[in-house]
């Protein structure tokens, strides 16, 4: 801690006057890499436990891949739209802005979802998903950086987490079938859902509607991360992320984690790791110099995920994914095992769009939304 009270005041005017920080971009850019290794297995049926989501309760190691980026989003408003509330820039003209932005990200999932459901059809066209979400999420918190305050802020998150639980606590078991939320997503989304059960018009969906209010709670957690750093308040940035693991972690016992309900301790407990992430690489990468690893993904992250979506969905839609991951992968099974194979295939997508990202960086081509 010393040595960040002593660079603290000579760091101070350059990073809040920045809108991008090394140590963010590789911090997204790894998070986006967590993404793709996690999506994109060889053999579904062999995939590492930590590398799969819990099956209900719990929390994995790709847990906290979706939290760790919305919580970025959070970082990353503070650090784009902070300096410019502060100059005095029109209000009206950062807000339409802010809407326009998450429009085109929600319509970029809605699109990457058509083009799923037509080249692999094996469920309903579904209008929910991580860049919708991200959309929502970034379009609530950006307004709120615009029009309120700190204090403002930390009442909606706090509202938002224990008007969930409220919710949730009251709404029935936190079973699948049984919670509010799902309750929600099955009368309100019905097949569009991402699981529906036309028998009994039970739907349940990991991106569905009221677990979005806790997810909005993640992305104004990030806020006032980023905010802290911009201004460099690095110790209460970790005095905060003990603060939140060690109340989601209690809370959990009464909320158990759960990413699929978005549980206001998975909340807690996902920032809290966040937090530390932040403030570890911006200690290494900023301040110490260290490469910053995985910042061309960070720079392209929505490209990264975009593409290998699209890749994803040719390489099931035409039927080539099983004879490459055959041909190419399965062969050491003999040797190895079922899951090194399927990990082999994933990180061999994960090299292939590094490479891709790295080129564009390279040529600086970075696509914004």
């Amino acid at each position: 801690m010393g040595l960040l009270a002593a660079h603290g005041r000579a760091a101070r005017s350059t990073v809040s006057d920045r809108a991008r920080l090394d140590s963010v971009d590789a911090l997204r850019g790894v998070t986006v890499a967590a993404m793709l290794l996690v999506n994109d297995a060889g053999d579904w049926g062999h995939v590492y436990a930590q590398l799969q989501h819990a099956d209900w309760h719990g929390c994995t190691l790709a847990d906290l891949v979706f939290p760790f980026f919305l919580f970025i989003v959070g970082v990353s408003i503070a650090l784009g739209l902070g300096p410019r509330v502060d100059l005095g820039t029109d209000a009206a003209a950062l807000r339409r802005s802010v809407c326009l932005r998450a429009l085109r990200i929600v319509l970029l999932g809605l699109v990457l979802h058509a083009v799923l459901y037509g080249l692999v059809g094996t469920r309903a066209f579904r209008p929910f998903g991580v860049l919708q979400r991200i959309g929502i999420c970034y379009a609530a918190v950006a307004l709120l950086a615009i029009d309120t305050r700190a204090r403002t802020q930390w009442a909606a998150c706090a509202a938002l987490l224990l008007g969930y639980w409220t919710l949730m606590v009251w709404g029935g078991p936190l079973t699948k079938a049984g919670n509010l939320a799902s309750h929600l997503d099955g009368a309100l989304l019905g097949r569009f859902a991402y699981e529906y059960d036309a028998a009994s018009g039970a739907g349940h969906d990991p991106e569905g509607l009221l677990s979005t209010l806790p997810a909005i709670a993640t992305t104004l957690l990030g806020l006032r991360a980023g905010d802290w750093l911009r201004h460099q308040q690095l110790r209460r940035l970790l005095q905060a992320s003990a603060a939140a693991l060690l109340l989601g972690w209690l809370w959990s016992w009464l909320f158990p984690f759960n990413k699929q309900l978005w549980t206001s301790s998975y909340a807690l407990w996902t920032s809290g790791l966040a937090m530390a992430a932040l403030w570890l690489a911006h200690l290494l990468v900023d301040r110490r110099g260290w490469p910053a690893w995985g910042r061309s993904f960070g720079v392209n992250a929505i490209t990264a995920y975009a593409g290998s979506w699209l890749m994803t969905c040719l390489l099931v839609g035409l039927h080539w994914k099983r004879p490459l991951y055959e041909h190419a992968f399965a062969r050491m099974t003999p040797l190895v095992g079922p899951y090194l194979p399927s990990l082999a295939f994933a990180l061999a997508l994960v090299l292939f769009w590094w490479i891709v990202m790295r080129v564009l960086d390279r040529y600086r081509l970075h696509f914004k939304i």
